[in-house]
C-alpha cells in the first residue's frame, strides 16, 4: 500500500481523476496515502489528522468512487462541528466530483432552511451538515437517511467539545447499520475512541505522527520580541517580507480589533476578524480577503477555523497560541496542497514557556530570525 504515492496510482475512475486533476493535486498527503485504500474497499476508518492535511480528500474521494451515480437519494452524509467547515468540505467534494452527476449540499444553521429545503428536494446525494441543523431538517421530515451508505464525522474532537455527543448518537440511530463510517479528528482520545467503539466495525486505526503533522513545506521562523516593541516588528517584517497576503493571529477578540484598527491606522490594508462581529459582517471580510481586496486578515483561532483560502503566502503568530496544537491548526492555513508557505511567530518574553511547548511537539526545526 505504501508503494502510492500518487492520485493517479489509485484505482480512481477517469471522471474523478480529471477533476482531481484540475485542482492540480498530484502527490498524495500522508493521510490520503494510507486512509484512500481501506475507504474504497468499504472499511471504517479512524484518521488522526490536523487541518489541513488533506483529509477532505482522504474522505470525499473514495466516497465519490463508491455512491451510485444514478441514484438521486442521499447517499453519503459528513457531519462537521461549524457553518464554514460545512460549506468548505461541500465545495471541495463538489469540485473532485464536478465530472460526475454527484452533488454535496452543505446544511447549516443561520440560512434559510427554506432555501436548504428546495436544494435536498431536487435531488442530493451528499449531505454536509453542522449536527443541529441536520436534526432539523430530520424532525421536519426534509431529510431522510435511510438510504444513506457512508457517513463521516468530520473534526469530531471539535464536535464533542462543542457539546454534540448527543445530536451525534441521534444522528447516527438514523443511518442504517450497515453503512461504512469513518471519524477523523486531530486528537484521538477517550471520547471520540468510545464512538468508535459503539459504532464502528473493526476499523483501520491511521495515525499521522506528530512530524508529519507540521507539514514540511512550511518554512517556521520565530523571533523573540519585547512585548512594548511587538507591533514595531510586524510592521518593519511586513515591509522587509513584502507580504502581501497574510493571516495575523491574536489569542482574543479584542487584541483583534485593536491590531486590526492599529494597522490600518499606520496604513496597511487589513482587517480583523473575530467573533463580535456578526455572520455577514464575517462573510463579507473572508470574501474581500479571498478575493485580494484585502491583504492582512487579523483573526481569532475561533473566526479562522475552516477558512481554506488559496495562495496564503505568510501565517504570523502576533501572539502564541494557549494550546500548543493550536498552533498546527494555525500554519496549516499556508502552504495548502503542496505549495509553499512560511509561519513565523512573534514571542513575547513572557511567551516563551508556551512557545517550548510547541517547539518540543514538532521534529521540524522552527529556526530563529532576526527580528
Amino acid at each position: 500500500m505504501q508503494s502510492i504515492q500518487r492520485f493517479e496510482d489509485l484505482p480512481l475512475s477517469p471522471e474523478i481523476l480529471r477533476g482531481i486533476e484540475e485542482l492540480e493535486f498530484e502527490e498524495l498527503f500522508p493521510i490520503q496515502a494510507q486512509a484512500i485504500m481501506p475507504l474504497l474497499e468499504g472499511r471504517d476508518v479512524i484518521g488522526q489528522a490536523q487541518t489541513g492535511t488533506g483529509k477532505t480528500a482522504a474522505f470525499g474521494v473514495p466516497m465519490l468512487e463508491r455512491l451510485r451515480r444514478d441514484d438521486r437519494h442521499v447517499q453519503a452524509l459528513v457531519l462537521v462541528p461549524t457553518r464554514e467547515l460545512a460549506l468548505q468540505v461541500a465545495d471541495h467534494i463538489n469540485q473532485f466530483g464536478k465530472h460526475t452527476p454527484l452533488r454535496a449540499l452543505a446544511i447549516y444553521g443561520g440560512e434559510s432552511i427554506q432555501k436548504q429545503i428546495y436544494a435536498l428536494q431536487r435531488g442530493i446525494q451528499i449531505i454536509v451538515g453542522t449536527p443541529g441543523r441536520v436534526i432539523d431538517h430530520l424532525k421536519r421530515g426534509t431529510l431522510r437517511l435511510n438510504t444513506v451508505k457512508i457517513a463521516v464525522l468530520d473534526e469530531a474532537d471539535r464536535m464533542l467539545d462543542m457539546g454534540f455527543r448527543d445530536d451525534i448518537d441521534y444522528i447516527l440511530a438514523k443511518v442504517p447499520k450497515d453503512r461504512q463510517l469513518s471519524l477523523f479528528s486531530a486528537t484521538i482520545d477517550h471520547s471520540t475512541m468510545e464512538i468508535s467503539y459503539r459504532y464502528m466495525k473493526n476499523p483501520e486505526k491511521i495515525l499521522v505522527s506528530k512530524d508529519e503533522i507540521a507539514l514540511p513545506q512550511i518554512t517556521q521562523l520565530y523571533t523573540i520580541v519585547n512585548p512594548r516593541n511587538k507591533f514595531d516588528v510586524l510592521c518593519r517584517l511586513i515591509d522587509k517580507e513584502n507580504i502581501k497576503r497574510a493571516i495575523v493571529f491574536c489569542k482574543t477578540k479584542h487584541g483583534t480589533a485593536r491590531l486590526g484598527d492599529n494597522l490600518r491606522y499606520n496604513g496597511y490594508n487589513a482587517e480583523a476578524i473575530h467573533a463580535d462581529l456578526s455572520q455577514p459582517q464575517r462573510e463579507a471580510i473572508v470574501k474581500a480577503f479571498r478575493d485580494h481586496r484585502i491583504q492582512l486578515l487579523i483573526a481569532t483561532d475561533i473566526a479562522a477555523r475552516g477558512l481554506d483560502i488559496e495562495g496564503i503566502t505568510h501565517i504570523i503568530n502576533y501572539e502564541v497560541p494557549f494550546d500548543a496544537l493550536m498552533y498546527f491548526h494555525r500554519i496549516g492555513r499556508t502552504a495548502r496542497v503542496g505549495r509553499e508557505g512560511t509561519a513565523i511567530t512573534l514571542v513575547a518574553y513572557s511567551e516563551l514557556s508556551e512557545f517550548e511547548r510547541i517547539q518540543a511537539l514538532t521534529k521540524t526545526k522552527i529556526e530563529e530570525m532576526e527580528s
